[in-house]
């Protein structure tokens, strides 16, 4: 048989080229596998706050069909780099075995984990596990001999994409950890005050800040600092802006919670995940709706050149972003993780773009995020030497 395939020398010659046609389709079946599970895997940690966010398409209107196009480059780039790396598919064989017989372990403890959580006997969740690790860490044990041979290729990328994970994931706990919520109800009387301040410069008609809170009575911290430190913000009326996303394919709903009559409105969407999100737009049509059924007053001071009875005057959205501050006082682990997150983050969708907001009507405010303060700076001071 000289160097044939021994797959190939169980065919016969006259099925040879048809077995080459169905190992080819084979093939392109597998890797359509690859992507479509690569895809919803990365969308569930999109969900469960394991990766960055990144832009996702819907190509049907079922929940689970996605497309990532970030991934799908990715996923490219990765094959060209490990063909032009092994070069055949033979040297492949050892970070393919390798990186079954991991996941293969992997799939036991989930299982083990799944069953213990779902309240299933220690004694049969114990056995279950003893069995099923003897046998894969035998497979793993005889696997450990081809890392050299290429299976490092397969641990280098489960110890990325695992810190990748890692580090986002800790990162957004610290950052959701330090974002305080305060009582909205607490400040509307300077709110109210504000807005009607004739002494203070008018920054927008309508001033509309996005608001991660579930609580219509509380909101960021950052948001009344926004509004009140430094210059103060006077706007006719303060909106904030929350986003739902359901699983229906095309919901387009919206709440409305009049906090101070004519002052400060919060508006609540509903969108399916196949609705754009283009918050400029769907938020302008809320706007002229409430004026036409006059259930809030505008009245900007010019009216355009065409007349419209419904008029909403000029809005500005606020978008507040975090930043790493230089008042913290880190260790190396920690400076490692935050400096890792926010470079992810700079990669992922920025909130202008993942709300569709105008970008001639967004401003960006930059806040610093500090993780530990520094409590000790060692500081003296010297006497000038021009002093008498």
């Amino acid at each position: 048989m000289g160097n044939q395939s021994p797959f190939f020398g169980l065919v016969p010659d006259w099925f040879m080229l048809p077995s080459i046609g169905i190992a080819t389709l084979a093939t392109i079946i597998a890797s359509q596998a690859l992507i479509s599970g690569t895809f919803t895997l990365v969308s569930e940690a999109f969900r469960l706050t394991l990766l960055p966010k990144l832009r996702i398409v819907f190509p049907s209107d079922a929940r689970g069909q996605v497309y990532i196009p970030a991934f799908n480059w990715l996923l490219m780039a990765g094959c060209f780099a490990v063909v032009l790396y092994f070069r055949e598919s033979k040297n492949m064989e050892a970070a393919f075995g390798l990186s079954v017989n991991l996941t293969m372990l992997m799939t036991t403890v989930l299982l083990a984990m799944y069953l213990y959580s779902r309240h299933v006997s220690l004694l049969w969740v114990g056995a279950l596990l003893l069995v099923f690790l003897i046998i894969e860490s035998a497979f793993l044990v005889a696997n450990l001999r081809k890392f050299t041979h290429g299976g490092w290729v397969s641990l280098l990328l489960g110890f990325i994409m695992t810190a990748v994970m890692l580090v986002w994931y800790y990162g957004s706990r610290i950052k959701r950890r330090l974002t305080r919520y305060v009582s909205l109800r607490d400040h509307l009387p300077i709110l109210k005050q504000l807005s009607n301040d004739e002494a203070v410069p008018k920054y927008a008609t309508n001033l509309v800040y996005l608001t991660a809170s579930d609580q219509p009575a509380q909101v960021e911290e950052s948001i009344i600092s926004s509004v009140l430190e430094g210059q103060p913000k006077r706007a006719d009326v303060y909106w904030l802006i929350h986003v739902d996303l359901m699983d229906e394919p095309y919901t387009t709903e919206y709440s409305l919670d009049i906090l101070e009559p004519e002052e400060v409105v919060r508006i609540t969407f509903r969108l399916g995940f196949r609705v754009q999100p283009r918050i400029n737009l769907l938020f302008r049509k809320v706007v002229e709706e409430l004026v036409r059924c006059r259930e809030i007053t505008l009245r900007p001071n010019y009216q355009p050149l065409h007349v419209n009875a419904n008029a909403i005057g000029d809005f500005r959205f606020i978008v507040i972003n975090r930043f790493l501050s230089y008042d913290n006082d880190l260790d190396s682990l920690d400076t490692f993780i935050m400096n890792s997150y926010f470079a992810l983050k700079s990669i992922s969708v920025a909130d202008e773009r993942a709300y569709g907001l105008d970008t001639q009507n967004v401003a960006t405010e930059q806040v610093p995020l500090i993780v530990k303060p520094a409590e000790f700076v060692r500081l003296r001071r010297v006497d000038s030497p021009t002093s008498t």
